[in-house]
Protein backbone atom coordinates (compact mmCIF):
# COMPACT_ATOMS: atom_id res chain seq x y z
CA UNK A 1 0.00 0.00 0.00
CA UNK A 2 1.35 3.36 -0.54
CA UNK A 3 2.22 5.74 1.54
CA UNK A 4 1.11 9.15 0.79
CA UNK A 5 3.43 11.97 2.66
CA UNK A 6 0.98 14.55 4.65
CA UNK A 7 0.86 18.16 3.32
CA UNK A 8 0.83 20.34 5.89
CA UNK A 9 -0.53 24.15 5.21
CA UNK A 10 1.10 27.23 6.71
CA UNK A 11 0.33 30.90 6.85
CA UNK A 12 3.02 33.53 6.15
CA UNK A 13 2.71 36.86 8.29
CA UNK A 14 5.06 39.71 6.95
CA UNK A 15 4.82 43.28 6.11
CA UNK A 16 7.61 43.16 3.54
CA UNK A 17 6.13 41.49 0.51
CA UNK A 18 9.70 40.57 -0.49
CA UNK A 19 9.61 38.26 2.30
CA UNK A 20 6.39 36.75 1.81
CA UNK A 21 7.52 35.81 -1.84
CA UNK A 22 10.97 34.40 -0.51
CA UNK A 23 9.49 32.06 2.36
CA UNK A 24 6.52 31.24 -0.41
CA UNK A 25 9.13 29.80 -3.09
CA UNK A 26 10.90 28.41 0.20
CA UNK A 27 8.01 26.52 1.47
CA UNK A 28 6.95 25.38 -1.90
CA UNK A 29 9.51 23.56 -3.21
CA UNK A 30 9.02 21.06 -0.67
CA UNK A 31 6.58 17.99 -0.72
CA UNK A 32 5.26 18.41 2.41
CA UNK A 33 3.86 22.09 2.41
CA UNK A 34 1.44 24.63 0.71
CA UNK A 35 1.41 27.86 1.59
CA UNK A 36 -2.44 28.44 2.69
CA UNK A 37 -2.18 32.18 2.33
CA UNK A 38 -0.49 35.58 3.06
CA UNK A 39 -0.51 38.32 5.62
CA UNK A 40 0.81 41.91 6.69
CA UNK A 41 -0.49 42.33 9.79
CA UNK A 42 -1.45 41.19 13.24
CA UNK A 43 -5.11 41.59 12.38
CA UNK A 44 -5.02 40.22 9.02
CA UNK A 45 -3.03 37.05 10.75
CA UNK A 46 -5.76 36.62 13.06
CA UNK A 47 -8.40 36.78 10.75
CA UNK A 48 -6.67 34.39 8.17
CA UNK A 49 -5.53 32.12 10.69
CA UNK A 50 -9.45 31.44 11.70
CA UNK A 51 -10.69 30.90 8.09
CA UNK A 52 -7.75 29.09 6.52
CA UNK A 53 -7.06 27.15 9.66
CA UNK A 54 -3.53 26.47 8.57
CA UNK A 55 -0.68 24.09 10.38
CA UNK A 56 1.95 26.11 10.55
CA UNK A 57 1.89 30.16 11.06
CA UNK A 58 5.36 31.72 10.29
CA UNK A 59 5.73 35.57 11.38
CA UNK A 60 7.89 38.23 11.43
CA UNK A 61 8.51 39.87 15.25
CA UNK A 62 7.97 43.52 13.64
CA UNK A 63 4.52 44.46 12.02
CA UNK A 64 2.57 47.65 11.72
CA UNK A 65 -0.28 47.18 13.91
CA UNK A 66 1.73 45.46 16.97
CA UNK A 67 4.48 42.45 17.23
CA UNK A 68 4.76 38.92 16.12
CA UNK A 69 4.60 38.05 19.54
CA UNK A 70 1.48 39.41 20.11
CA UNK A 71 -0.24 37.46 17.12
CA UNK A 72 1.60 34.54 18.83
CA UNK A 73 -0.06 34.95 22.04
CA UNK A 74 -3.67 35.30 20.20
CA UNK A 75 -3.28 32.45 18.06
CA UNK A 76 -1.80 30.45 20.93
CA UNK A 77 -4.55 30.69 23.37
CA UNK A 78 -7.16 29.97 20.31
CA UNK A 79 -5.40 27.23 19.16
CA UNK A 80 -2.89 25.13 21.47
CA UNK A 81 -2.42 22.70 18.63
CA UNK A 82 -0.96 25.45 16.07
CA UNK A 83 2.78 25.37 15.12
CA UNK A 84 3.85 28.56 15.62
CA UNK A 85 7.53 30.14 13.83
CA UNK A 86 9.03 33.41 15.42
CA UNK A 87 11.11 35.29 12.58
CA UNK A 88 13.31 37.93 13.11
CA UNK A 89 16.28 39.89 12.20
CA UNK A 90 17.33 40.77 15.70
CA UNK A 91 17.98 37.32 17.50
CA UNK A 92 18.81 38.47 20.38
CA UNK A 93 18.03 36.60 24.03
CA UNK A 94 15.66 38.90 24.74
CA UNK A 95 13.53 37.94 21.91
CA UNK A 96 14.71 34.52 22.00
CA UNK A 97 12.71 34.15 25.75
CA UNK A 98 9.89 36.53 24.15
CA UNK A 99 9.04 34.31 21.67
CA UNK A 100 9.52 31.35 24.39
CA UNK A 101 7.14 32.86 26.79
CA UNK A 102 4.63 33.54 24.16
CA UNK A 103 4.29 30.41 23.44
CA UNK A 104 6.26 29.99 20.17
CA UNK A 105 7.04 26.70 18.97
CA UNK A 106 10.18 27.92 16.97
CA UNK A 107 12.44 31.00 16.44
CA UNK A 108 15.01 32.02 13.45
CA UNK A 109 16.50 34.43 12.68
CA UNK A 110 16.28 35.74 9.55
CA UNK A 111 20.11 35.55 8.81
CA UNK A 112 19.46 31.84 8.70
CA UNK A 113 19.20 29.79 5.44
CA UNK A 114 15.59 28.87 4.32
CA UNK A 115 15.75 25.41 4.27
CA UNK A 116 16.20 26.34 8.70
CA UNK A 117 12.44 28.09 8.17
CA UNK A 118 11.19 24.85 6.60
CA UNK A 119 12.53 22.50 9.35
CA UNK A 120 11.30 25.21 11.89
CA UNK A 121 8.27 25.06 10.26
CA UNK A 122 8.53 21.21 10.34
CA UNK A 123 8.96 20.61 14.36
CA UNK A 124 6.16 23.67 14.62
CA UNK A 125 4.08 20.91 13.09
CA UNK A 126 4.81 17.96 15.04
CA UNK A 127 5.41 19.62 18.57
CA UNK A 128 3.74 22.88 18.78
CA UNK A 129 4.65 22.72 22.45
CA UNK A 130 7.99 21.99 22.28
CA UNK A 131 10.36 25.48 21.58
CA UNK A 132 12.86 25.07 19.58
CA UNK A 133 15.76 27.57 18.62
CA UNK A 134 19.49 27.29 17.29
CA UNK A 135 20.80 29.47 20.03
CA UNK A 136 18.43 28.50 23.15
CA UNK A 137 20.88 26.64 25.31
CA UNK A 138 23.21 29.09 24.92
CA UNK A 139 21.15 31.86 25.85
CA UNK A 140 19.75 29.49 28.80
CA UNK A 141 23.30 29.20 29.96
CA UNK A 142 23.57 33.39 30.06
CA UNK A 143 20.12 33.99 31.46
CA UNK A 144 20.97 31.15 34.32
CA UNK A 145 24.95 32.55 34.50
CA UNK A 146 25.48 33.77 38.00
CA UNK A 147 28.59 35.75 36.87
CA UNK A 148 26.72 37.66 33.97
CA UNK A 149 27.89 38.12 30.81
CA UNK A 150 32.08 38.55 30.81
CA UNK A 151 33.25 40.95 28.03
CA UNK A 152 37.38 41.01 27.08
CA UNK A 153 39.03 44.61 28.25
CA UNK A 154 38.58 45.59 24.94
CA UNK A 155 34.91 44.98 24.37
CA UNK A 156 34.63 46.92 27.70
CA UNK A 157 36.30 49.87 26.85
CA UNK A 158 33.73 49.37 23.29
CA UNK A 159 30.82 49.20 25.62
CA UNK A 160 31.62 52.27 27.48
CA UNK A 161 32.20 54.24 23.98
CA UNK A 162 29.16 52.74 23.07
CA UNK A 163 27.20 54.03 26.03
CA UNK A 164 28.95 57.50 25.34
CA UNK A 165 27.22 57.90 22.21
CA UNK A 166 29.80 56.65 19.45
CA UNK A 167 29.25 55.37 16.49
CA UNK A 168 31.42 53.06 14.45
CA UNK A 169 33.43 54.99 12.92
CA UNK A 170 34.25 56.88 15.74
CA UNK A 171 34.88 53.98 17.98
CA UNK A 172 37.55 52.74 15.36
CA UNK A 173 39.42 56.10 15.40
CA UNK A 174 39.51 56.37 19.27
CA UNK A 175 40.77 52.95 19.34
CA UNK A 176 42.90 53.11 16.53
CA UNK A 177 41.39 49.87 14.45
CA UNK A 178 39.90 49.43 11.55
CA UNK A 179 36.02 49.62 11.13
CA UNK A 180 35.82 46.45 10.49
CA UNK A 181 37.75 45.55 13.71
CA UNK A 182 35.43 47.94 15.78
CA UNK A 183 31.75 46.43 14.13
CA UNK A 184 33.20 42.78 15.03
CA UNK A 185 33.81 44.34 18.83
CA UNK A 186 30.26 45.57 18.48
CA UNK A 187 28.95 42.15 17.18
CA UNK A 188 30.53 40.07 19.87
CA UNK A 189 29.31 42.75 22.65
CA UNK A 190 25.57 42.19 21.42
CA UNK A 191 25.97 38.21 21.27
CA UNK A 192 27.32 38.13 24.57
CA UNK A 193 24.66 40.05 26.15
CA UNK A 194 21.84 38.94 23.84
CA UNK A 195 20.68 41.75 22.81
CA UNK A 196 19.75 43.40 19.40
CA UNK A 197 20.62 47.12 19.18
CA UNK A 198 22.59 49.27 20.94
CA UNK A 199 20.10 50.23 23.72
CA UNK A 200 19.40 47.13 25.07
CA UNK A 201 23.52 46.88 25.23
CA UNK A 202 23.53 49.70 27.31
CA UNK A 203 20.14 48.44 29.32
CA UNK A 204 21.54 44.67 30.13
CA UNK A 205 25.15 46.06 31.08
CA UNK A 206 24.02 48.32 33.41
CA UNK A 207 21.91 45.51 35.13
CA UNK A 208 24.96 43.26 34.67
CA UNK A 209 26.95 45.82 36.62
CA UNK A 210 29.27 46.31 33.13
CA UNK A 211 28.56 49.86 32.78
CA UNK A 212 27.54 52.61 36.12
CA UNK A 213 24.11 53.73 36.33
CA UNK A 214 25.23 57.32 35.52
CA UNK A 215 26.49 55.95 32.02
CA UNK A 216 24.84 57.81 28.97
Amino acid sequence: MEDRQQVLSVLLVDDHELIRQGLARAFERTPDFTVAGEAGSVADGVSLAGQLRPDVVVTDVRLPDGTGLDLVRRLRSDKPELGIVVLTMYAGDEQLFGALEAGASAFVSKDSPSDDVVAAARHASVSPRSFAAADLADAMRRRLSPTGPQLSPRESEVLVLLADGLGVAAIARQLFVSESTAKTHISKIYEKLGAANRAQAISIAMRSGLLRSDAP
